[in-house]
């Protein structure tokens, strides 16, 4: 399975922030759309990553105030990207490494999806759900008298 199944089911939408953009705005916009993340885009580049994680360093550095802090001071500068055809193997493995949950999908240099944690893992629950059922159903549909055959 690729990065580009789950943009298939998932889309393709975006939401994103621009670096000097204040933190509050940022975190409006996130709460606003029950999301997590937002893709950091500077002149329609990605330059960063903010998500809860980033937004909470910040508040604990800043004692518990937003204040006067932009997206670029609490957004992860670098961070890991795939491209549609990364396998979810190696996106589950870069992803536990990095303790990443979010991903931004570049294809040609260009930000096409963002995909999480949790789509990875929805991703491979349901395939595995997929080939259980399959195979229970060529199980029961064995012809009687018929033993498998090993080999």
């Amino acid at each position: 399975m690729k990065v580009s199944d789950i943009l298939r089911i998932k889309g393709h939408t975006i939401h994103s922030a621009q670096p000097q953009q204040p933190l509050l705005d940022a975190v409006r916009l996130m709460s606003q759309y029950d999301i997590g993340s937002l893709v950091v885009l500077d002149s329609g580049q990605l330059v960063g990553m903010l998500t809860f994680r980033e937004v909470i360093q910040d508040l604990v550095r800043e004692g518990g105030s937003l204040g006067r802090a932009l997206v670029r001071d609490a957004m992860v500068h670098d961070p890991l990207v795939c491209t549609p055809d990364t396998d979810l193997d190696e996106v589950r493995r870069m992803m536990l490494e990095r303790h990443a949950r979010y991903m931004p999908v570049l294809e040609q240099g260009q930000l096409i999806g963002v995909i999480s944690f949790y789509d990875v893992a929805k991703s491979v629950v349901d395939s595995q759900n997929f080939e259980n059922k399959m195979l229970k159903a060529y199980i029961r549909d064995w012809p009687e008298g018929q033993a498998p055959t090993q080999g």
